[in-house]
């Protein structure tokens, strides 16, 4: 097959999860870990093509992403203490929405059970139409088991308006609060579904597994829910090892726990799971960055927050250039990482046709950020977040800079000193202790923790009464202090260095989700067998580069198999012999499951001429050389990008008939 056929056939071919799912456990990418003992819901286990797979995909991440953009890479503890969590504001609002059935104690993630209901209702609504389902949507209803609370669909017709409510309500699904998401399930009569027993309100649940750190149980701690929090505590010395050079990046690659609720899904909801953070540190007043120009013509799939507030599903095209102009995007630094998503992505394996980008809506957005986009793929799971890019302004930095009084700033020399006019207090504070006694701390956080706002306030309180009153969180009543106390005015002083807190452009990858979404991207079935199942994964990420196929068992073919074997060993290409008695077509085939995108075939030829026949996995297609030849077209397409036709234009077409 040709280049334009392997396109043509991969298209035509209907994905069915079952073949792809017996074909990833069958040979064991991946498996429910603690198996033999009934297995714990959302833990899995790698075997060795999936370890090979994931350790390919992160190192192509690091050199995509770390290399290319002179990160600071840091490796940071998992264990956390309460006191770090409780600052960054996990503790508080690290949750998802439970409800439980008041009869059988069955627990369902409240978003989920909302948005699988109405999909059945909406297919209910079709099929009592006879409206005839998509094909891949009436695959993945009939065979995903996805969140499958809902077993049956009913054939009941709804009205039109209902229907068309249901359909923007699922449309802003991600953006509903727990209060929200009852009123939903109220409004629809939204039960078990299995029962139609009554459920609960919505009630948050902590998604931090806890622990305590050290023997006497004392010292509270948690897995951590993300690698971020490690980079944010070690800004002072990234910054320090950077020459206090700002912008710059931080990166960190390793394991984060989330006590899920309903683990689902294989890969894409886990409890244990492996992140790749980047933190990059920007100055707040300017969000340009450099390399802006290398991603601003790539065009992209948006689903903006406008589109999705209005009911609607469907994205628009943009530039990243003009989503950046036109403040869509709302920054070029945050634009720039957006285009370097996509090109990592598009780079392991994903379809560019199954990749959009997701503005986050305002109630589903932290109150501190400034804006934020998830990168989603299509799968048969629906559209699946794998990546959260968001502008975190300088929140991180700020609390725990707060809560620690160590300054987290960069400190900036002027090339023109500024005149700077601001609002300053002065506290006597050999009156304070007497005044407040054990709170005399908490007063004099207060007033040095006001803003140039809030003193400006206070300045004209104390000059009209005499006097200013507040009050304070831990202190009973009106704190009361005059002007013996404080004083307030406004002063102008000559600045030669300029001091910020930097804001934080924040890429999150979950790496198990884009995994399984490449697996689901890249099978597809042979059109002349639809049982012969293909992994066309970029041969830059595949498990396994080379199969190497002695034609039999014959003594004459080992020593060319030998060589062939310490040449690739030596050029650090991985590899596998297959000398099993099965026929060649059955070994390519077994490792076209595999993914391995090369087939190496050693024959009676090779040990008369040296020559060895190179077997392409998609199209099938082989050709011939030397030794030599064929193992530098193999390193040419595999690690520098070459095509297939350009890194074997100089070798031999070889048919099966010779």
């Amino acid at each position: 097959m040709t280049a334009t056929e392997v396109q043509k056939a991969r298209a035509a071919s209907v994905f069915n999860r079952e073949s792809l799912e017996s074909i990833l456990r069958g040979r064991f990418f991946y498996a429910p870990a603690f198996d033999i003992y009934g297995g714990v819901s959302g833990l899995y286990d790698y075997g060795p093509p999936g370890c090979a797979f994931q350790a390919n995909v992160v190192d192509t991440w690091r050199k995509h992403f770390i290399l290319e953009e002179d990160m600071l890479e840091v490796d940071c503890t998992m264990l956390t203490p309460y006191e770090v969590l409780k600052t960054s504001g996990h503790v508080d609002k690290f949750s998802d929405w439970m409800c439980r059935d008041l009869k059988t104690g069955e627990i369902f993630r409240a978003d989920h059970l909302v948005e699988e209901v109405l999909e059945a209702r909406l297919k209910g609504d079709k099929e009592a139409r006879g409206i005839a389902a998509d094909p891949e949507e009436e695959e993945s209803a009939d065979k995903k088991k996805r969140k499958k609370k809902v077993k049956q669909i009913k054939a009941i017709k709804l009205e039109d308006d209902v229907a068309k409510e249901y359909e923007m309500v699922l449309a802003k699904i991600d953006g509903y609060s727990g209060e929200e998401l009852g009123e939903l399930m109220v409004k629809y009569s939204i039960n078990n579904p299995a029962t139609d027993g009554p459920l609960e309100p919505p009630m948050a649940f902590n998604l931090m597994f806890e622990t305590a750190i050290g023997p006497s149980g004392q010292l509270r701690g948690f897995l951590r829910p993300e690698t971020a929090q490690g980079q944010f505590l070690n800004f002072n010395k990234l910054l320090e090892f950077n020459n206090s050079k700002t912008p710059f990046a931080s990166a960190s690659i390793g394991k984060s726990f989330r006590n899920e609720i309903s683990p689902r899904a294989g890969l894409l909801r886990v409890r244990e799971f492996l992140m790749a953070e980047i933190e990059h540190f920007v100055d707040p007043m300017d969000k340009s960055h450099p390399k802006f120009g290398d991603v601003k013509d790539i065009t992209l799939s948006f689903l903006p927050r406008g589109v999705q507030e209005a009911g609607s599903t469907v994205p628009i095209t943009e530039t990243i250039g003009k989503a950046v102009e036109s403040k869509m995007i709302d920054n070029e630094t945050l634009g720039y990482f957006i285009g370097r998503i996509y090109q990592f992505l598009v780079k392991i394996g994903v379809d560019k046709t199954k990749l959009r980008f997701r503005q986050h809506m305002g109630n589903e957005m932290a109150h501190y950020a400034t804006d934020c986009w998830d990168g989603e793929l299509l799968t048969s799971y629906g559209w699946i977040e794998c990546v959260g890019c968001a502008d975190r302004s300088a929140f991180d930095l700020t609390v725990h800079s707060n809560k620690t009084k160590e300054k987290m700033v960069v400190r900036e020399k002027l090339e023109t000193p500024i005149e700077v006019t601001k609002y300053e207090i002065d506290l006597t504070k050999k009156l304070f202790g007497p005044k407040f006694r054990k709170d005399a701390p908490l007063v004099e956080k207060f007033l040095l923790d006001l803003s140039q706002t809030e003193l400006e306030a206070k300045a004209s309180e104390l000059k009209s009464n005499g006097k200013v009153v507040f009050q304070i969180n831990g202190i009973e009543g009106d704190v009361e202090l005059d002007d013996k106390f404080i004083n307030i005015e406004k002063r102008t002083k000559v600045e030669h260095v300029r001091e910020y807190v930097p804001n934080v452009i924040e890429p999150s990858f979950g790496i198990g989700r884009i995994i399984y979404a490449v697996f689901e991207h890249s099978f597809w079935n042979r059109p002349e067998d639809t049982a012969r199942g293909v992994l066309s994964f970029p041969p830059l990420v595949a498990p396994s580069k080379v199969l190497l196929v002695p034609l039999s068992n014959n003594k004459e073919l080992q020593p060319v198999t030998k060589k062939v074997s310490d040449i690739l060993r030596k050029a650090q290409i991985p590899f596998k012999v297959d000398d099993s008695g099965v026929s060649i077509g059955k070994r390519y085939s077994r490792n076209d499951e595999l993914g391995t995108p090369f087939g190496v075939t050693i024959d009676f030829d090779s040990v008369k001429d040296g020559s060895v026949t190179l077997r392409e996995r998609d199209s099938t297609q082989q050709v011939r050389g030397s030794v030599e030849d064929i193992i530098k077209a193999i390193k040419d397409i595999t690690y520098f990008g070459v095509s297939w036709e350009e890194g074997t234009k100089n070798l031999e077409v070889f048919t099966s008939s010779q």
